[in-house]
């Protein structure tokens, strides 16, 4: 149930992003969502991609510092109040969550998190028994 993360550490400047893409285009990997977080000297770059171990040593092997990391997926209905439940079973849970994005599944009517998460095994745990679906990471690729 945990998916491969990769998270680029980029200087803010410009190119940077386009340079990224251009290496990971030249390996074949296809990136399913990303996130961009940014200050005024640097951004943190997270991506899922499809390939996360071509991805991270491609990047490293071009002196772009990327790891990779454990996140989870959790699937909620596209719908007001379907972010709320989610993060109402990690509160109610004492989890605290470090980071996350999402991004909206319409074959589905649904929304993914993105979550990264201090208890991983704690958060699924709960979010099972709170009735919400973790997408395994081949799900999470195919959509």
């Amino acid at each position: 149930m945990l998916i491969k993360q990769i998270s680029v550490f980029i200087e803010n400047q410009s190119g940077r992003i386009s340079e990224i893409a251009s290496i990971l285009e030249k390996q074949g990997v296809n990136i399913r969502a990303l996130s961009l977080a940014d200050t005024a000297d640097f951004g943190i770059l997270r991506l899922i991609v499809d390939k996360s171990e071509v991805a991270c040593k491609a990047l490293n092997d071009n002196s772009i510092t990327a790891k990779i990391t454990d996140v989870i997926a959790v699937e909620v209905e596209d719908k007001v109040g379907g972010f709320a439940q989610a993060m109402k079973i990690i509160d109610d849970a004492g989890i605290n969550i470090e980071y996350m994005y999402a991004f909206v599944e319409k074959k589905h009517d649904s929304a993914i998190l993105i979550l990264r998460i201090e208890d991983i095994g704690k958060a699924v745990d709960q979010l099972l028994k709170g009735g919400l679906k973790i997408l395994k990471g081949k799900e999470v690729l195919s959509l």
